[in-house]
């Protein structure tokens, strides 16, 4: 973490436009609401909010795990805001959303680890339109299989747990979170409702080797994931964890070929590739060849 590694000349982001910035902003400040795009600095914020969208973050901007990579600030959060679904359901009705992505800050201080409040936040969009679609983002809830069924008889349209990097560099890079944990949390909630498509994402450049991302596809695979999505990891600032190395397009453009051999039924791989980026793209695409 000794300073930052110069982009290479392929990865460009574009600056944020400032009035599409404001106007999304505006209605999550309105609202008391956070989002995932500003707390974590995502680099997709120009796109995303020049479509009128953004990726909503459940139970504060606070985060309770220590993760080197991540921006979200972390300490001790707020109690869960009780009016907060019906806040977020405002907000798809002012941007015009038909696809929602929502996620949280990890919360080990609750019971639950905050899956009823992903639960009522559904249930809450179900209730204003059913046809509005939802991806649900999920931290690893400790392992709770109750906590994982609460989100599931939700009925979310994708169940999305990112296990973000090779099991190898959880001890530097996750400190707090298990691998292991993480890959059963996605075996789980096929258990739970086999028709409900789920999704993971990681990320690259933090000292893994080809083998090593291969081997986690796999464990992803037989794990039953049906959606991947890989993106270069950026470092947030001079306190995060150090890129070690660059990951080239064609490289992105390997691994989503290999994804696609391994089974995966939608594969995005590059650069700014994110989670929750074009989520609604993969969605339909998934769907449509069913």
């Amino acid at each position: 973490m000794s300073g930052y590694t110069k982009r290479p000349e392929w990865l460009k982001i574009r600056p944020l436009n400032s009035i599409r910035l404001s106007s999304v902003r505006s209605v999550s400040r309105d609202l008391k609401l956070n989002t995932v795009c500003d707390s974590a600095r995502c680099p997709n914020r120009p796109d995303c909010f020049a479509r009128n969208t953004a990726t909503f973050m459940l139970l504060g901007n606070i985060c309770t795990r220590n993760c080197t990579f991540c921006a979200v600030e972390k300490g001790r959060p707020a109690s869960p805001d009780p009016i907060e679904p019906e806040h977020i359901v405002a907000a798809i009705a002012k941007l015009n959303l038909r696809y929602v992505v929502i996620t949280s800050v990890t919360r080990d201080d609750l019971p639950d680890g905050g899956a009823s409040q992903f639960a009522q936040t559904i249930q809450s969009i179900r209730q204003y339109d059913p046809s509005i679609r939802v991806e649900v983002l999920i931290p690893d809830f400790n392992g709770s299989l109750y906590a994982l069924n609460l989100v599931i008889d939700a009925c979310p349209s994708v169940l999305n747990h990112n296990v973000e990097t090779i099991p190898r560099l959880y001890a530097e890079v996750r400190p707090e979170a298990d691998y292991r944990r993480s890959i059963r949390i996605l075996e789980q909630a096929k258990l739970l409702n086999k028709t409900i498509l789920t999704k993971s994402g990681f990320m690259l450049g933090l000292g893994e080797s080809r083998q090593e991302v291969i081997e986690l596809m796999a464990d992803l695979r037989k794990a039953g994931c049906d959606i991947l999505t890989i993106g270069q990891y950026l470092q947030p600032s001079l306190k995060h964890h150090q890129v070690l190395n660059f990951i080239r397009p064609e490289d992105f453009e390997d691994y989503a070929r290999i994804g696609e051999l391994l089974g995966f039924r939608k594969v995005i791989a590059g650069s700014l590739v994110r989670s929750s980026f074009n989520a609604a793209e993969a969605y339909l695409a998934v769907k449509e060849m069913h």
